[in-house]
């Protein structure tokens, strides 16, 4: 008789930099999403996959779901919430605070909306003491019947072993449906890009990262050795800022570059010989036309 085989997609939801992309790092045991201390730093539905002897999930990390000053943040939002009728289960992540933020009780609100099964998982529980993890607990349940409540340390790794098995009652029988040594449907193009934006958003000024977009217009491997030739395009809004990014005698672009070609060498499996380039685009990010070029397309939520 066949062995059972469980498979499914779990999507991460929550507001601005409460952990989900870090979540999905430590559940998948590799860097799939970007992490940066700053909010709203994934723009995209990223996709990764965790394959077990016996079940599969494919996670789904969204953006933060946040009020969008920008056709970018439009997209964002939208691509957060499109995901919450198309997989089967939701996991909400909040942080351990008896204070309910805007947001979370927004995306409440949404989830109200959903028969998918939602699992909360409240975040950062090593920053706590155990009694206010408790009163956090209690505030939750009274705004929403949630199918679950997990504790967890993304960051430390703590209880993630207990969110999987909670995952996994869920799941329903399927089929694989991605390879056993699959990590995500990425292409290397993107994950690459992403990596320079994420160097950025630690490296630069709170005022710039948002108005950042980066494009690998080039990456070829070399015929006579073993190097990959990687041109990419730093793309900002404002004059003033190329000067920044570029930094005094090119210091900074070139501490981007040195802290990026590390990463995207893991990625690849080899040595890299990384140019970036810096042009401005005056607000990229209400334009529909840069918008799709950068892959921010609508149609495609």
């Amino acid at each position: 008789m066949a062995k059972k085989f469980y498979s499914g997609f779990v999507s991460l939801v929550g507001k601005p930099n409460v952990g989900k992309s870090t979540l999905m790092n430590c559940l998948i045991g590799e860097k799939i999403a970007i992490i940066s201390n700053k909010p709203q730093t994934t723009r995209n539905k990223i996709t990764s996959i965790l394959t077990k002897d016996d079940y599969q999930v494919v996670f789904i990390d969204t953006p933060g779901i946040h009020k969008p000053k920008s056709k970018l943040g439009n997209y964002m939002v939208k691509s957060a919430e499109t995901s919450l009728n198309e997989v089967d289960v939701v996991l909400m992540l909040v942080e351990p605070s008896e204070k309910v933020w805007e947001m979370d009780n927004y995306v409440i609100e949404k989830l109200k909306n959903v028969k998918t099964p939602v699992v909360l998982v409240i975040n950062k529980v090593d920053t706590v003491e155990k009694e206010v993890l408790l009163k956090v607990i209690d505030t939750y349940r009274g705004l929403y019947n949630f199918t679950e409540i997990v504790p967890v340390s993304a960051l430390k790794g703590e209880n993630t072993e207990t969110l999987l098995s909670v995952i996994k009652k869920y799941l329903p029988e399927g089929p694989q449906y991605f390879p056993s040594d699959m990590v995500t449907d990425q292409p290397e193009r993107q994950i690459a890009s992403e990596i320079i934006r994420e160097k950025a958003l630690r490296l630069l000024q709170d005022e710039i990262p948002h108005g950042i977009a980066v494009e690998i217009t080039s990456m070829k491997k070399r015929q006579d050795k073993n190097l990959v030739d990687v041109q990419a395009t730093i793309y900002c809004e404002r004059d003033s800022h190329k000067g920044i990014i570029i930094g005094k005698q090119g210091s900074m672009l070139k501490k981007i570059g040195t802290y990026a070609r590390q990463d995207i060498e893991n990625l690849l499996g080899s040595p890299i010989n990384l140019q970036l380039w810096i042009k401005v685009k005056k607000d990229w990010r209400d334009s529909d036309f840069l918008l799709k070029n950068f892959g921010y397309d609508s149609k495609n939520i």
